[in-house]
């Protein structure tokens, strides 16, 4: 098979990421170190995140192993050659399931190690540059964070394409996408233990020190004289980083592979009508991820401002230079790709301007999350000063406004996924890509498949934001323990209260890229069943007329696997908030001991047993994650087993409604009480007389109080909701023939 020139921008942009990752990472890391005092407190980090990381992977990697072991071997025995979508089933399917699933989950881990690397080698950089500039220390803080994201994008890319190509993509286009689905389930698989294992080390640390220190001791965060700052320090990093890397890897490799299965459909059409190289619409995704990459890079190079300027303006001009270039790139990746001979869509508008149309809705959709997200969890909007004013009157006010705050979030959340997927499959449809043989017109699906691609063209740069926010947390906490003169620790105050919107809005951009990529995933799996079911008909073990065209909620099978799907979202993240609540409680014993037993901590004449809190946290993170990351895993197994193939699709469907939604009330939710106790930290609020409640005030710790709730909503559950939701995506794509009898 010829394959079209454009095809190599696949490698060629994945690779020239990561040799620009490289250089970041050299010149980061070649900035200066700061004091003495900074290095101290930098190498504690530093050697806290790596034994965790270390421990975490080890965990991981044996349950991937199991894993990996039991799919082979599942497969093996179940898909043999009456259920098989494609020619090669039984034990040649099995074992290249299970290498596919260990080969993407060992991606998947090393994206988040990675990241988490160069984020502690950042923040010490960050805290040293915010003594002398405030562009200098966002700059140092956005190319470490940008260091991450372009790693799990690149490694994501090459990694799908590699499989494909291994897989004889080359020469059976249409069947390597089926071939490779373990890839993205070994990713998903990794990715929702990262994210739970470093989303309650986080906030469990983070709560315990919060409350212990700030509200019952009375001194600053991330005060030296806090045994737990070390572990909350370690904990941004650990969970901000090395989870949020390993859920967008995830995210960007299951979702690529579930447009190749889409694409698949249109290969077909393709083929039967004679278009120039139909292998083009099975490529599509991953060309225009590499594009997406190219456009980050250059945009890097924008990243600067003066040094009065908010730091927000500086990101968010970076943002728009890859969203810019991103539009040019989807533009020449459909005209170049998308050719149809003479045939066009409605109206004798060319194919390709339809389907340029539906990848501008997703980089559209793309910006108002950004921006929707901003608004729900910035200081100058009106959600977070309604938190802060209510918290005049107490940590009940408080969690009152900030519970009605997140409730709120989900109307334009669901307003904006619904006209996203609205306009992108109307586009779709106007392409007019008609199966001949059925009559069914794919090109809406297909839409939605080209809308999800274009909002993941800016992964790289978001990644890079989220990073950011851990990045500058922990450059603050560095400035405070190691008494930098006032201006470093003002700098690094506005970037941390910048990071804690820049990590709000990265989880408004992963559910909402995972909202479209559900949808783009469940129109997989029908594909991948209809398939199967059509191989029986042909071979007489079926009769004619039973394919899957819809899931009907009436039937019994499909309502109750529809509750339990639903149920699932809820009682995951009962399990990973009460984790978080658990851990914190043996962390705040261990700081109060402290506190009681070496009275010369608070007059610096001893020094707290930092180590010792870091391990509690370390050992009970890890033993709290088996259980939900267990219940996700075996759910949608079990209900496939005893309902079917129609009842799984119910509880995907269901499942993945409830889980967007839930995530957007926890992360807004989260991310808006966490802002507003640094709007009243900053001096904002004041009372009727204009006096200001700052900090050491009532205000201020009903404040705090109210981000002790929201740190395992934004942090823990809602984060691993989205992992939860493409979770369900993956296991019901390579299970499918498990639950067809």
């Amino acid at each position: 098979m010829e394959l079209q020139p454009i095809t190599w921008v696949i490698p060629i942009a994945g690779l020239l990421a990561i040799a620009f990752a490289l250089y970041l990472a050299y010149d980061v890391l070649h900035r200066d170190i700061g004091t003495e005092a900074m290095q101290e407190i930098g190498g504690m980090i530093f050697e806290g995140a790596v034994a965790f990381i270390r421990r975490q992977y080890q965990t991981i990697g044996l349950l991937a192993l199991g894993g990996a072991v039991v799919i082979g071997l599942v497969i093996t025995l179940v898909e043999g050659k009456q259920v098989a979508d494609t020619d090669i089933y039984g034990l040649d399917l099995g074992w290249r399931t299970g290498l596919a699933f260990l080969v993407g989950a060992a991606c998947s881990m090393a994206s988040g190690i990675i990241g988490m690397y160069i984020s502690v080698r950042s923040n010490v950089r960050t805290a040293a540059a915010a003594r002398h500039s405030l562009v200098g220390a966002v700059q140092t803080a956005m190319r470490g964070g940008a260091v991450s994201g372009f790693l799990v994008v690149a490694l994501s890319l090459l990694g799908v394409y590699s499989m494909f190509a291994l897989y004889g993509g080359f020469s059976h286009p249409n069947q390597a996408p089926f071939l490779i689905v373990g890839y993205g389930f070994g990713a998903s698989f990794v990715a929702l233990f990262a994210q739970l294992g470093g989303g309650i080390y986080t906030k469990a640390a983070d709560v315990g020190s919060d409350l212990v220190g700030k509200v019952e001791a009375g001194i600053p965060e991330d005060d030296p004289r806090n045994a737990g700052v070390v572990a909350d320090l370690v904990g941004d990093n650990v969970g901000d980083c090395a989870g949020r890397g390993a859920d967008l890897f995830e995210s960007t490799a299951a979702e690529n592979i579930g447009a190749m299965i889409l694409g698949v459909a249109v290969y077909s059409i393709a083929s039967a009508a004679g278009w120039p190289h139909p292998e083009a619409w099975i490529f599509f995704p991953l060309v225009v991820r590499a594009f997406g990459l190219i456009a980050t890079i250059i945009s890097m190079f924008f990243i600067g401002g003066r040094e009065d300027e908010n730091p927000m303006n500086m990101l968010n001009r970076g943002y728009w230079v890859t969203t810019l270039l991103s539009v040019a790139g989807l533009a020449f990746v459909t005209w170049v790709m998308m050719g149809t001979a003479q045939q066009s869509g409605v109206g004798g508008i060319p194919v390709w301007i339809y389907f340029f149309g539906a990848g501008c809705v997703g980089l559209a959709t793309s910006v108002a999350f950004v921006y929707l997200t901003q608004y729900y969890t910035a200081g100058t909007y009106r959600p977070v000063r309604e938190i802060a004013e209510a918290s005049k009157t107490g940590p009940a006010t408080n969690i009152i406004s900030g519970v009605a705050v997140g409730f709120e979030t989900t109307a334009l959340t669901a307003i904006t996924i619904g006209i996203a997927l609205f306009a992108s499959h109307w586009l779709g449809q106007q392409a007019n890509l008609v199966n001949p043989q059925t009559g069914a017109n794919v090109g809406g699906i297909f839409g939605t498949a080209v809308a999800t691609m274009g909002m993941l063209m800016t992964t790289a740069f978001i990644l890079a934001m989220d990073t950011f926010g851990p990045i500058t947390d922990n450059a603050g906490g560095i400035a405070e323990f190691s008494h930098a003169e006032p201006k470093a620790r003002e700098i690094t105050d506005r970037l941390d209260a910048v990071g804690n919107t820049t990590k709000a809005l990265t989880k408004g951009y992963a559910i909402a890229s995972a909202s479209l990529a559900a949808f783009l995933l469940f129109s997989a799996y029908i594909d991948k069943v209809n398939l199967i079911l059509g191989n029986q008909i042909r071979a007489g073990t079926r009769p004619p007329g039973s394919l899957l065209a819809s899931v009907n909620l009436a039937d019994v099978s499909v309502f109750i696997a529809a509750l339990i799907g639903s149920m699932l979202v809820y009682f995951f993240s009962s399990l990973a908030i009460r984790a978080v609540g658990t851990t914190a409680q043996s962390i705040i014993v261990e700081v109060r001991r402290q506190f009681r037993e070496m009275p010369g901590i608070m007059d610096y004449t001893q020094r707290p047993d930092y180590a010792r809190v870091v391990d509690i946290t370390t050992r009970a993170a890890l033993r709290q994650m088996i259980l939900p990351g267990v219940v996700a895993v075996a759910t949608p197994i079990l209900v496939g087993l005893i309902l079917g193939y129609e009842a799984i699709a119910g509880m995907l469907m269901v499942g993945t409604i409830a889980g967007v939604m839930l995530a957007t009330v926890l992360n807004n939710g989260g991310g808006a009480w966490d802002n507003a106790k640094k709007y009243i930290e900053s001096g904002q609020l004041t009372d009727d007389a204009g006096n200001v409640l700052g900090k050491r005030t009532e205000a201020h710790a009903a404040a705090v109080v109210g981000d002790t709730v929201g740190d395992p909503f934004k942090d823990t559950a809602g984060p691993s909701l989205h992992v939860l939701v493409k979770l369900l995506a993956t296991i019901t794509l390579v299970m499918a023939p498990l639950f067809i009898r």
